[in-house]
């Protein structure tokens, strides 16, 4: 039996591949390597292509014995999702259905999710829970919340159990240093400031210090992408041993400022970094942070890398050995 991971060339898909390598379980990657990169993907069997291709995705079905799938494969810049809707509905939510149509036909019955905490948009509270509102305000986190909804009408029809991660602030890199954070453009925080420390930027932009929290700067729940990767080995589990549906807050549970992000990324790299005050962008919430009660309680996931330090210490050894990130691969 093989775990299908779409989108494995991806940050947090190669992150995810690691782990079931590590376990020891037979791995099939798909991706398009429009985001993704060849040298991410650590072993397994790689397909590259695109889920939408029907005769492609069948290829894979009928070449490989699929046990579970673990999705990864959508586009995922907020800014970009604004600007062309439609690429973002024809990526992400036809892509996902393609999957679904074709995990049905081959009587495929287990799917982990990627999703997102923007499906819960402007927050009425802090910590967020499962059960909060879900009223995005970009285009991204309403295809991601269409592709959740997609998902369960399937479970209703065909039996497709899965499980849903709406996750936070990724960060980090793996431990052994081989892979990392490499996205172009990068939007985000962490590795904007490292870059900063690198001197490969002149400065780390922050959008509005007039928000109402501790220094004025945006808060965010920031979690370790080995503890995002060990969280969908977990859910999967949970749907192998029979477990139900559901949806699951992966966070650490603590929110940091942007200000404090930067202050700890001086500490840990020992550089300068220059931080430049610019006006508040459009949508972003004074404060997003998890709580990731349920997924503790009923997956068995801890975060266990959650000290903000060790976070920026993981993506700092990865960006310093990668400074041109995976380069041309």
């Amino acid at each position: 039996m093989a775990v299908l991971v779409t989108g494995g060339a991806g940050y947090i898909g190669s992150h995810a591949v690691a782990a079931l390598l590590e376990k020891g379980e037979q791995v099939v990657v798909v991706d398009n390597l429009a985001q993704g990169h060849r040298k991410a993907v650590l072993g397994g069997k790689l397909y590259v292509g695109d889920i939408r291709d029907a005769e492609f995705l069948s290829n894979v079905f009928a070449e490989n014995e699929i046990d579970g799938v673990i999705h990864f494969a959508a586009s995922s810049l907020v800014g970009e999702s604004m600007q062309d809707p439609a690429k973002y509905y024809r990526n992400n939510v036809y892509g996902t259905l393609c999957l679904l149509e074709q995990m049905h036909k081959s009587d495929v019955k287990r799917i982990v999710f990627s999703s997102t905490a923007a499906a819960y948009g402007e927050p009425e509270r802090t910590p967020i829970d499962e059960f909060d509102r879900t009223l995005p305000t970009n285009t991204y986190g309403e295809t991601k919340l269409s592709m959740e909804r997609m998902i369960r009408w399937f479970d209703v029809a065909h039996g497709i159990k899965y499980v849903s991660l709406r996750y936070f602030n990724a960060a980090g890199a793996h431990e052994s240093g081989r892979i990392g954070e490499d996205h172009s453009p990068e939007t985000h925080l962490v590795p904007l400031v490292l870059q900063a420390a690198l001197g490969q930027r002149s400065h780390i932009s922050v959008f509005g210090d007039d928000y109402p929290t501790v220094d004025g700067t945006c808060v965010r729940d920031y979690v370790h992408v080995s503890d995002l990767a060990d969280a969908h080995l977990l859910a999967l589990e949970r749907l192998c041993n029979g477990g139900e549906s559901g949806i699951f807050n992966l966070g650490s549970g603590q929110g940091f400022t942007v200000k404090q992000v930067i202050d700890v990324a001086r500490q840990v790299t020992g550089r300068e970094i220059q931080a430049k005050y610019e006006p508040r962008r459009a949508g972003d919430p004074a404060a997003l942070v998890a709580s990731p009660a349920r997924a503790i309680r009923e997956l068995g996931w801890t975060p266990r890398r959650d000290r903000l330090e060790d976070i920026i210490a993981s993506a700092w050894q990865w960006h310093v050995n990668h400074p041109e990130g995976y380069g041309q691969d």
